[in-house]
């Protein structure tokens, strides 16, 4: 049997909390807006990133599917699910004169009335190990 200690069951509770009072304080775009990414950062959203030279105004690079984009500056970091439990990622250096968009290639219903809070059970309590007695 798993027990939960009353610290990590205060601490989730804390964070339930805060994003009730989050989603309290924002405008419908907002919460949209927080919804997509979060569904595109858990591989729910189909999209396409076109990397192409602002001078040239020439394609470099696409990438379509269903992916994550992490922006660090003068790299994107570009992870996309290619199956069940696979992926790819790949990186991508940015300039003065390469850039990029990110076009969501099909709708995804969102709700403005409900915010979306992810948790991952691996995260919040990681490695448990059951074990039991003999006796």
């Amino acid at each position: 049997m798993i027990s939960i200690s009353r610290k990590l069951i205060a601490t989730i509770v804390a964070m339930l909390l805060a994003a009730v009072s989050l989603a309290a304080c924002a405008n419908d775009s907002e919460t949209v807006s927080h919804n997509l990414s979060q569904d595109a950062d858990n591989f729910k959203v189909h999209r396409r990133v076109v990397f192409f030279n602002g001078i040239t105004d020439k394609y470099l690079l696409s990438i379509e599917g269903y992916c994550s984009i992490t922006d660090e500056g003068n790299q994107l970091e570009v992870t996309c699910k290619v199956g069940e439990s696979t992926y790819k990622k790949h990186f991508l250096g940015l300039s003065d004169n390469v850039s990029y968009f990110v076009e969501q290639l099909e709708p995804i219903e969102s709700d403005p009335y409900h915010y979306k809070v992810v948790f991952k059970p691996e995260t919040i309590v990681p490695d448990v190990e059951p074990h039991t007695s003999d006796g």
